[in-house]
Formats: C-alpha cells, sequence, structure tokens
C-alpha cells in the first residue's frame, strides 16, 4: 500500500530563498515583456517585411495561444520533472526563439518563431510561482509573492515604453534580440540560485492533457478571432467546441481516482477559488484599459508610440515603490482587506481615467489617475498570488500555478476581444461609423473628428472599471489564511488537506 505523502517537501538547509526568487523574476519578466512589446513595432513590421495589419495581429496573436494553451500541462510537468528544469528549458525555447525571431526576414516565419517563443514562455510561467510555494514559508510568502505580482503588473507596461525605445534606436528587431543577453544571463542565474526541488513520481494524465489543450486552443482561438472575423460561424462554433471540450476535461478529471491533471479538490479551498476568479478580472483589465488609451493617446493627442506609453510610468513607480510595503502587509493582514481596498481603488482609477479622455484635457490629470491605478494595483496582483496559494499542500504547487497561470492568460484574452468589440460599437455610436483609425501607422484623427472619438474611448474604459467592481465583490469573500489562524502552528500544518497517495 502506498504511504500518505507527507503534506511539505524537506528543503535543503543551503538553499537561499531571495536569490533564487531574483533569478526567477528575471525571466518571468522578460517573457511578459514579450506579451506587449510587439504592439508599439507594429508599424516598422508591416513596413520592413511588407506585410498586411492582418498578418502582423498574428504576431502577437500566435504568441498569446501558443502561451496559454500548453500552461495547465507546464505545471504539472513542473511537479514530475523538477519546477528548475522546467523553468531552464523555457528559458533556453524562449531565449533561442527570440534569436529566430529578430533573423526573420518574412512575416510567416516571423509567426512561426512566436509560437516557439510561446511555448518556452509556457513551460517557464508556472514554474516560478510553484518554486515561490514551495521554497517559502506560508508565513514569510507574501513579500515574495509581492515581488512576483510586481514583476507581472510592471511588465505589461515595460513592453510598449522599452518597445518605442528600441524600435526608435535600432529598429523593431531589436525588440527580439534584446532577449537574447538577458535570456543568457537569466539562464546562469538560474542554475547558480535555483534549487533543485522534490520531485513526485506518478502516472501522468493524457487523455486530461488532450482535452485540456485542445478545449484551451478552440476557446482562445475563437475569442482571439471573433473580433475580426465578426463573430461569424466557425468562430462560435471554436467557442463553443472548447467549451464542451472543458466541460468533459472537467467530468474526466472528477472520474479519474488515479492521478489527474488538475486535482479538483484545488477548488475545494475557497481562497484558490476566488483568487482564480480575481485574477481573472484583473488581468482582463490590465489588456484591455490600454487599447482605448493609447488609441487616444496617439489619435487624439498625437503622441508617438513612446511618448503615449510614457503616460503608464506615475502606474509603473507607483508599483513597484508599493510593492515591498504590501509584501510586509500581505503576511499579516486578511486578504479581504488588502484585495477589497486593490480592487476599489482601481476601479476608482480606471473610471478617473474615462473622465480625463478629454480632446483639451490636462495631461497632469492622467498621470494623476494612472498613479493612483498603480496604488490600487499594488493591493491586488502580489496578495492574490500568495492567497492563491497559500494553504495549498506543496505537491499541489505545480498544479495550483497552471490553472492560476492559465486564468490570468484567459482573462487578459477575454478583455483584449471584449474591448476590441466594445470600442468599434461606442465609435459607432458616437457617428463614426466606418472605423476612424487610420491604416498602417496611427496618425493624429482631423479636429472635428477628435471629440466624439475621445467619448467613444471613454466609454470603452467604463468596461473595465465595471468587471473590478466583480472582482471587488469576489474577494470580499475570502476566508482567513492558516499562517493567521490562532491555532498552533502545528495543527495548522497538520490540518492541510494531505495529498493524494501515489503510486
Amino acid at each position: 500500500m502506498a504511504q500518505q505523502t507527507p503534506t511539505r517537501d524537506p528543503i535543503p538547509a543551503d538553499v537561499r530563498p531571495w536569490p533564487a526568487l531574483f533569478a526567477l523574476c528575471l525571466g518571468f519578466f522578460m517573457i511578459l515583456v514579450d506579451t506587449t512589446i510587439v504592439t508599439v513595432a507594429t508599424p516598422a513590421i508591416i513596413s520592413d517585411l511588407h506585410a498586411d495589419v492582418n498578418s502582423v495581429v498574428w504576431v502577437t496573436s500566435a504568441y498569446l495561444l501558443a502561451y496559454a494553451v500548453p500552461v495547465l500541462i507546464t505545471g504539472r510537468l513542473g511537479d514530475r520533472f523538477g519546477p528548475k528544469n522546467l523553468y531552464l528549458i523555457g528559458l533556453t525555447v524562449f531565449t533561442v526563439a527570440s534569436l529566430w525571431c529578430g533573423l526573420t526576414t518574412s512575416i510567416g516565419m516571423l509567426i512561426a518563431a512566436r509560437v516557439v517563443q510561446g511555448l518556452g514562455a509556457s513551460m517557464l510561467t508556472p514554474q516560478t510561482m510553484a518554486v515561490i510555494t514551495r521554497i517559502f514559508p506560508a508565513e514569510r510568502r507574501g513579500q515574495a509573492m509581492a515581488l512576483w505580482g510586481a514583476t507581472a503588473g510592471v511588465a505589461t507596461l515595460v513592453g510598449p515604453i522599452l518597445g518605442g525605445i528600441l524600435v526608435d534606436a535600432f529598429g523593431w528587431q531589436w525588440i527580439f534580440f534584446i532577449n537574447v543577453p538577458v535570456g543568457l544571463v537569466g539562464f546562469v542565474l538560474a542554475v547558480r540560485l535555483v534549487p533543485q526541488l522534490p520531485t513526485h513520481t506518478h502516472r501522468f494524465d493524457w487523455l486530461g492533457v488532450a482535452l485540456s489543450g485542445v478545449g484551451m486552443f478552440f476557446l482562445v482561438f475563437g475569442i482571439q478571432q471573433g473580433h475580426k472575423y465578426h463573430w461569424n460561424g466557425w468562430v462560435m462554433a471554436s467557442i463553443i467546441a472548447g467549451v464542451a471540450l472543458f466541460v468533459v476535461f472537467v467530468v474526466w478529471q472528477s472520474k479519474n481516482r488515479v492521478e489527474p491533471l488538475v486535482p479538483l479538490r484545488l477548488f475545494g479551498d475557497r481562497n484558490f477559488s476566488i483568487s482564480n476568479f480575481a485574477i481573472s478580472t484583473m488581468s482582463f483589465t490590465a489588456t484591455a484599459m490600454g487599447f482605448p488609451t493609447m488609441l487616444y493617446a496617439q489619435l487624439v493627442r498625437g503622441y508617438s508610440p513612446l511618448n503615449a506609453a510614457l503616460l503608464f510610468v506615475p502606474m509603473a513607480l507607483m508599483t513597484i515603490v508599493l510593492a515591498p510595503i504590501v509584501g510586509r502587509f500581505t503576511d499579516k493582514v486578511h486578504p479581504r482587506t488588502l484585495c477589497g481596498l486593490g480592487f476599489a481603488i482601481t476601479a476608482v482609477a480606471v473610471y478617473f481615467i474615462s473622465l480625463t479622455l478629454t480632446p483639451t484635457g490636462a495631461v497632469w490629470h492622467i498621470l494623476a489617475a494612472m498613479a493612483l491605478l498603480g496604488v490600487g494595483m499594488a493591493g491586488i496582483w502580489a496578495p492574490l498570488a500568495a492567497t492563491a496559494t497559500r494553504n495549498l499542500p506543496m505537491q499541489m504547487a505545480g498544479a495550483g500555478s497552471g490553472v492560476y497561470n492559465a486564468t490570468r492568460q484567459v482573462g487578459a484574452v477575454l478583455g483584449s476581444a471584449a474591448i476590441a468589440v466594445l470600442i468599434d460599437s461606442r465609435i459607432a455610436a458616437h457617428g463614426l461609423s466606418g472605423g476612424a483609425e487610420p491604416e498602417g501607422a496611427l496618425q493624429q484623427l482631423p479636429t472635428f473628428v477628435r471629440d466624439p472619438f475621445s467619448q467613444a474611448m471613454s466609454d470603452a474604459m467604463l468596461l473595465p472599471a465595471a468587471v473590478l467592481v466583480l472582482g471587488l465583490l469576489s474577494v470580499l469573500f475570502f476566508e482567513l489564511p492558516r499562517h493567521l489562524s490562532p491555532r498552533q502552528p502545528a495543527e495548522s500544518d497538520s490540518s492541510e488537506t494531505p495529498a493524494p497517495a501515489l503510486d
């Protein structure tokens, strides 16, 4: 008879958690920057590779698909083969693919290289969160997740800024070439600083892998392409097929008594379930709000892509400054308080931003609202990540991280698709049907169009604000984490849900 697996893995005495975390965050930062850095280089890629706009959209879509589809699987692979090994393989694949991206001379090859990049990113991402969960005790994990969460939040903002600098100075290829030295440094640091953690030998749920992978592909592909093809029959069929496959996947996971890919008992922890829903709303917002803001800045105010991206600097700075402070509170304060305040402030900030999107409004109003947004986001990214994993048994770290990151990616896809549909709708509602955006490089709109276009962008910003309210309502139902319980630590540890017996 198989013995019950302990709820905690023994960690070697020479493990240095904080240096390991910094090494992991370097690679994590790099791959998240690449989710947004291509946007600002779109006109240059169109011109240099003689491509059309629809083809260049696939440079981002292909990366997002290849990133999102396997992330459930790669999180579980980390449990089996070791998170450090999966991290190093993913970082290597991503770095080599980045070099390939910069050397391509056709749009087709660039898209293919981006697919490989996305696969590398999907192997790397879940391991960062899983290692944090396993090398930091529950009572100190909040500070570690603060750095991880700040990395996730800031990386999505740095992408357009860094992209604008590199494209203006060296050409679009350098948004990919820059990853090569960073990847090499990250690889060396990970080899030296990230510990080899115990693995758990078990049978692999290949049917679960197939159902989740194909289901995720159909769902994400349909959502990504829905706006472009006006939600026609085959797009809807793709989405329905994805949902149906996920239903079958969930049924199979409930019936698989040996080794499910996603143990459904993860969702028996209320904080894990709520964190997954809440991070999807935050990821939805982080993706959705960038589109109307960037379109307003470039088409109405006439800013260059780089100058438009600089509007996000106050948000990034506030997130960086507050991350260590929030981290200390994350280990001591009920997550309902921190996340509730974070979501409330973020929702108010997004609403204020919508009010500032006028043709002649003062720029400092936008910058002040962005700073407030950074304050709110600092109370969301890190506390949510720490709360999601804090009560999970160590053997579930990879599976839990995979689910959490998959949920985050799906939220981003939904935000991208929903805001695109709403922007088109509001543009038409304000008498600008037929499209107000010029083809190719963005140019400032004529004076008489700026006011209705600004109003359309302001209207669109209300969607992410409303979605944040859903996130706020969900986090009000958080339970007190076990490490804050008045019970003795030994009692708390023993109350963790035991891991299943593994043959």
